[in-house]
């Protein structure tokens, strides 16, 4: 069945209470890697801890709802291709909190060149309703072209200056980064199962997009935050290309008054696996 621009437009989202732990937090900055450093011992330990603000992306999320038959997406040919977060209060180590989220915009880019979904979900405090961050979320469905929609979606991609960067971060993945990370709850199997992978077209399971967006905030909060988490207001990038466990990532940052730039590459094979990357810090 293919995509109906109305229905997808329309598609009801309950709002879901999640009710995380110091254990969840801690889970989650494993699972991108963090810990090996004396810097990151705050995000993996109890006394004193603290959450990673990219932890919200696997907060009161609505699963993997784009493998509902009902949606006409082929899910197995769906790529991340942007993120951002905002953020307006630190995350809690632990809280309930609710995400509240919804279908944000489609484009028709035409028969073989596939459509791009936009999603945004925000995230509250569920006791008393506080907004603690917002984010937007557009995927490329690279065989769901042609459906009739509106061909036009404005994510408008951050520059990367042209002068060598001010900082260089590099962090290892390991064989094993993506069977920690979906604990978190990303439990796409694109990334775990290699028949899966190989309809998606890929060599074995990738690394969570999203995985790489935490690592992305390691290399920010690390580089310019002191890795305080309330220092880093908001983070964006687009996802180039797809990184697999194991790989190293370079990171390049580049800062501009509160404003961050970042590209990164995965070392082994030598391409650009974020780019557009902007941040906000103070």
């Amino acid at each position: 069945m293919p995509i109906n621009y109305d229905t997808l437009m329309a598609w009801p989202f309950p709002d879901r209470v999640h009710a995380y732990s110091p254990d969840d937090t801690i889970l989650y900055a494993l699972g991108i890697g963090m810990g090996g450093t004396d810097e990151e011992l705050p995000f993996v330990y109890e006394d004193g801890l603290r959450a990673v603000p990219t932890m919200a992306v696997v907060l009161a999320h609505p699963g993997f709802w784009m493998r509902d038959s009902g949606t006409g997406i082929t899910w197995r040919r769906l790529l991340h291709r942007d993120q951002s977060l905002t953020m307006f209060r630190p995350l809690p180590p632990a809280a309930t909190v609710k995400g509240r989220t919804w279908v944000s915009g489609l484009a028709d880019r035409g028969v073989g060149r596939g459509a791009l979904l936009s999603v945004t979900r925000e995230v509250s405090d569920a006791e008393n309703g506080e907004v603690l961050c917002r984010m937007d979320s557009t995927y490329l469905l690279r065989d769901d072209g042609g459906f009739g929609g509106p061909s036009e979606m404005a994510v408008a991609p951050a520059d990367i200056p042209l002068r060598k960067a001010d900082t260089i971060g590099i962090f290892h993945t390991s064989a094993r980064s993506a069977l920690i990370y979906r604990l978190s709850g990303d439990k796409n199997p694109l990334h775990v199962d290699p028949r899966v992978a190989a309809a998606a077209g890929f060599s074995g399971p990738i690394l969570h997009g999203l995985c790489t967006f935490g690592i992305a905030a390691r290399g920010i909060l690390a580089g310019y935050c002191d890795n305080w988490p309330e220092r880093l207001a908001s983070l964006q990038c687009r996802f180039t290309a797809p990184v697999y466990p194991g790989e190293t990532i370079r990171m390049e940052m580049w800062k501009d008054g509160s404003h961050v730039a970042f590209r990164a590459h995965s070392m082994e094979r030598s391409v650009v696996v974020l780019d557009h990357g902007k941040a906000t810090v103070c």
